[in-house]
């Protein structure tokens, strides 16, 4: 009896090892959106948002995968919180109706549950962004993806730097096109550790 129940458990491990989806949690701490924008055809100006939070499923023996993560628009920080002589700081600006509308849309999120791998490493990410009530299509490519423990905590954790482009005039943020682009390009930097 004591031997048919540990076949049945050698057996059984594998099996359940392999096909075991690995959940992460987002760190806050490590974990940064930020965009890039045209502004007059004359320089880049670089805004980043300080507060998200997510999470992401890995099942690797599959190769699936998915992703949520949330960003609160309030916390917008292009580096011009100070109004000096002006009617109000670009920063107070870009969280206005004209912009990201934080009082009506204090997030968006994107939830993606489309993932190709290359190998091991997750390649690409597609999903959906809803950002000021709309959602559209949007891909992330993989710049970088690693797996390993913590160096501290000794968790497993993943991350990397993930990048995509969209039309923010999709969105239904229109103000100032011409002047400034219509084109942003997203940047995330995360690290997730291991539920």
């Amino acid at each position: 009896m004591i031997r048919m129940s540990l076949g049945a458990l050698a057996l059984a491990l594998p099996l359940s090892a392999a096909a075991a989806p690995e959940s992460y949690t987002l760190d806050p701490y490590h974990t940064y959106p930020h965009f890039a924008v045209d502004h007059l055809g004359v320089s880049t100006m670089w805004g980043r948002f300080d507060k998200s939070s997510g999470k992401f499923m890995l099942d690797r023996a599959a190769k699936k995968g998915s992703l949520e993560l949330t960003v609160e628009t309030a916390s917008i920080s292009t580096g011009d919180n100070d109004k000096g002589g002006r009617p109000r700081a670009r920063d107070e600006h870009l969280r206005s109706a004209d912009f990201f509308n934080v009082a009506e849309f204090p997030r968006m999120t994107y939830k993606a549950d489309s993932v190709k791998f290359d190998g091991d490493a997750v390649a690409e990410v597609s999903g959906q962004l809803t950002l000021l009530g709309v959602t559209r299509p949007l891909t992330l490519k993989m710049e970088r993806w690693v797996c390993k423990d913590h160096p501290f905590s000794k968790k497993p954790m993943c991350g990397g730097n993930a990048s995509g482009t969209l039309k923010r005039s999709d969105f239904g943020m229109k103000y100032g096109i011409g002047g400034i682009g219509d084109e942003l390009r997203l940047y995330v930097e995360f690290e997730g550790l291991r539920d």
